[in-house]
């Protein structure tokens, strides 16, 4: 930290020449570096400040911190620093080779010049190019991956000084043949029964679909269903053991197979996992995700491959927070906790993992998550892929049997792009990216390009800006990472910040202890002197002993702790301030630290202190002359202005005076307004004392109806009736609006301004039409009986016309018949009579 002392004697040359800066720049309209520029009283806050550098020649007599466009101090003496950017690391992105598998070759080249065309940088390559001759023929598939190459370049050194631009290349191209790691992890409660069967039977089939697109291609089973514990899980003994008809005891999570190439044993793995059970709808996806992905030796991930996560359920998720109903309440601390033989043993001692947690694992291990979901909660799924970086949510069908084509249809969307990001945990570096994706158009701002195929290159370019320097020198030299999502390759970015100046450090030639330049009581550093604690002046001329300083005070310059020497306006010589002198001769700068003036007071019309006769400035305040207040003493010391006409309280009693004028008050009444506060608009004043008086005289009505009591009560004034009442605001008129027993509406204005209460009030009052309900009921019964007498008549109408219908329709029947029964020969009768010949009567 700079000493007080060294900034005096700097202040003593910045002051002494920043008038007449001032006076040039706004004379000739030059850039705004040449004000802010020679304020800046030390060479670090001088470079941290844009289109400034210093000048650490000795003794030199002008501002040391100056805009570019100023030209008078020599350029071995200027210390401006510039962004730099040095290339460290730089192999050539893979391209396929005959056989199909891809190597280091080109696609870099010609692209190192772009890559600094922003500023004065320097590229050299400090690791030469990877050849695919350095591996034979007969290697294998995995030690080819390892020297696959993704992303160019690998790592930079760049120097950044403060609020400038410098724009980074990036290339990507996407490697054909590149590894894929695909751990299916599946929801293993009673509802999933079928998908599992379906997915046992499917397992080859989805190794094959995925070796069409890489030939190193692993495959890993995992499956997951909640806490052991009350209310996910029921903890009665007998259930613990057999939670449903063919079920296994329930778990947090298990790894059933690590990633490999076996495909048999996956179908093997999905067909022996049984089923389990539980109590609420979501499921413990949440610590099985977390266990997944970062349990990377029991899983088997790989350093260079694509990594997916399938996550496969019907139901939703308990996250954060969900574990208090169970009684866990350790956070999740994201560390692996397998046991030998897979199972995940903090299920019940640590509480589920955030949304923020898991989306911080999967990009630190750059891992791909594809939520297979059934439609029922594909919505949620979806709004949580948002949040979890390189994740997307797609249907599954009810017994997952759509699971090849839905992990192929997803991996082609997750190959075909790219989405470049960094690790940023701080608002010190600014980074935006720039694209032109495959197109040939100008650059956009994107960090994504979609539509990709493997050998495409697509180039970015990171605008890369430090925003601030940090006040801890440790943290100027930071890492940034910037990566394509899910691919575990980055650029390194070393950043250095230019915090600081060279000749501020020792070791620089500009740097000197007991420097003779600073009467060898003093450091000189970038050509000026920083005094010790006993010394101050230009040249640590003047001894700390010889000034007799006030008590508390920190020199004999200073007013406070926290202000500068003389505060600004005046030089220090040796413990004493000698004030300004200002181009106006009758303005003055005075006192012993230069801290009153008689110019910078309060003005009114343009006038100091509202003119001679009413006040005059001193130290900064002014001093009123008797019958004047104010700020700027322009306000009379009298209430008169603030008393009504007639007499009364000043403002109506319901405000203050202030410089001859009232200020009204907000009361819980209303809000009171006019000159002396007389008004109220939304108050409601004496319109609730007159309204019963209004309505006995005027209709007879409400509480005071009896004439008696209406005689007795309403002496004070008699209504005048009108039509429409109607106010007049210069009168001072009141109007008021009330509704009574009857639902009537009524108004009536007063006058209360002079000797007697003048009261109008409305003729007739507007009553809401009468109801007769008994009317009304005998005629929706009538109504009633009369549609069902209709109804009934229509009936009858009905049914004769059809019965006479059908009988004329019988006789056109009957005059049709060709034969009678007399004429029918064929006619017999219904009966036969027979005769006994023996029968004889008896």
């Amino acid at each position: 930290m700079m000493p007080a002392s060294s900034r005096k004697s700097e202040m003593l040359l910045i002051l002494a020449a920043l008038v007449a800066v001032l006076f040039v720049a706004f004379s000739t309209g030059q850039s705004s570096s040449q004000l802010t520029c020679p304020m800046k009283a030390t060479c670090r806050e001088c470079i941290q400040t844009s289109n400034c550098r210093w000048c650490t020649q000795a003794n030199f007599s002008k501002p040391r911190c100056h805009g570019h466009d100023i030209g008078y101090c020599p350029e071995e003496y200027t210390v401006d620093p510039s962004n730099e950017a040095i290339t460290l690391i730089a192999r050539e992105l893979s391209k396929p080779s005959k056989g199909g598998v891809a190597i280091a070759g080109g696609g870099g080249g010609g692209y190192e010049a772009e890559m600094s065309a922003s500023s004065s940088s320097s590229h050299s390559s400090s690791s030469s190019s990877y050849s695919s001759s350095s591996h034979s023929a007969s290697g294998s598939m995995s030690a080819s991956a390892q020297n696959i190459v993704q992303i160019y370049p690998q790592r930079v050194q760049l120097k950044l000084r403060l609020n400038e631009v410098y724009r980074l290349g990036v290339k990507y191209s996407q490697a054909e043949d590149y590894p894929v790691d695909l751990y299916y992890l599946m929801d293993l409660s009673k509802s999933m029964e079928d998908d599992k069967e379906k997915l046992s039977t499917l397992g080859a089939l989805l190794a094959d679909e995925m070796r069409s697109i890489t030939s190193d291609f692993r495959l890993g089973f995992g499956s997951f269903v909640d806490k052991v514990l009350m209310p996910y899980v029921s903890t009665v003994p007998k259930k613990l053991i057999n939670p449903c008809d063919r079920c296994e005891a329930p778990y947090g999570y298990k790894n059933h197979m690590s990633l490999n190439v076996d495909t048999d044993r996956f179908s093997e793995e999905v067909q022996r996992a049984a089923v389990s059970g539980n109590l609420d709808a979501p499921e413990g996806g949440f610590d099985a995700i977390m266990q997944a992905v970062v349990c990377r030796e029991q899983i088997g991930w790989r350093e260079k491959a694509r990594r997916l996560l399938v996550f496969s359920t019907d139901a939703g998720f308990h996250y954060a927070g969900d574990g208090k109903l169970g009684g866990v309440i350790t956070p999740n601390d994201g560390e692996c906790h397998l046991d030998k033989t897979g199972r995940y043993t903090h299920s019940t001692i640590q509480d589920y993992p955030s949304i923020s947690q898991i989306n911080l694992k999967v990009k630190q291990n750059a891992i791909n998550v594809i939520f297979a979901i059934t439609q029922n909660e594909l919505s949620v799924y979806e709004r949580l892929s948002k949040l979890v970086e390189g994740s997307s949510a797609a249907m599954l069908s009810n017994d997952s049997s759509n699971i090849v084509s839905l992990v192929r249809d997803e991996y082609n969307k997750i190959s075909s792009s790219v989405e470049m990001k960094d690790n940023r945990t701080d608002s010190l570096i600014e980074v935006k990216y720039y694209s032109r994706c495959l197109g040939n158009g100008p650059l956009v701002q994107t960090n994504k390009c979609d539509g990709l195929k493997v050998g495409d290159i697509v180039q970015f370019e990171a605008h890369i800006t430090l925003l601030k320097c940090p006040e801890d020198a440790r943290e100027w030299n930071q890492v940034l990472q910037i990566y394509p999502v899910g691919i575990n390759e980055s650029l390194t970015v070393d950043i250095e910040m230019l915090c600081s100046c060279p000749c501020e450090l020792p070791g620089n030639p500009d740097y000197k202890e007991y420097a003779e330049e600073c009467s060898h009581v003093g450091t000189y550093k970038c050509g000026i002197c920083y005094c010790d604690e006993f010394h101050h002046g230009r040249n640590c001329e003047c001894s700390a002993t010889d000034i007799h300083t006030e008590a508390g005070s920190v020199d004999a310059c200073r007013q406070t702790n926290t202000s500068i020497d003389c505060n600004g306006r005046g030089q220090c010589v040796c413990g004493v301030c000698e004030c300004d002198k200002r181009a106006n001769p009758e303005e003055i700068i005075s006192g012993r630290y230069c801290e009153c003036d008689n110019f910078s007071c309060d003005r009114h019309d343009g006038l100091l202190c509202s003119g001679p006769k009413q006040g005059v400035c001193s130290c900064g305040e002014c001093i009123c002359a008797d019958g004047w207040t104010g700020a700027a003493c322009d306000c009379k010391a009298t209430n008169e202005n603030c008393i009504p006409p007639n007499g009364g309280e000043i403002c109506s009693g319901h405000g203050t005076c202030e410089c001859g004028s009232c200020r009204c008050k907000i009361t819980d009444e209303g809000r009171f307004s006019g000159r002396f506060c007389e008004k109220c608009p939304t108050c409601s004043g004496r319109c609730n004392e007159f309204k019963h008086c209004v309505q006995c005289q005027q209709y007879q009505t409400g509480p005071l109806a009896d004439p008696a009591d209406c005689a007795a009560n309403c002496t004070l004034f008699t209504p005048i009736p009108v039509q429409k009442v109607e106010i007049d605001e210069e009168k001072d008129d009141n109007k008021c609006t009330f509704f009574d027993e009857e639902d009537c509406r009524y108004e009536f204005s007063y006058n209360d301004s002079g000797e007697k209460v003048v009261v109008k009030a409305q003729e007739k009052r507007e009553c809401p039409p009468k109801v007769y309900m008994l009317g009304i009921i005998l005629a929706v019964i009538a109504a009633v009986v009369l549609i069902g007498l209709a109804v009934l008549l229509l009936w009858k109408l009905l049914t004769t016309i059809h019965d006479r219908r059908e009988f004329a329709r019988f006789e056109k029947e009957r005059m049709m018949a060709k034969w009678d029964t007399g004429e029918n020969p064929i006619y017999k009768q219904a009966t036969t009579t027979f005769k006994n010949p023996t029968y004889a009567g008896k």
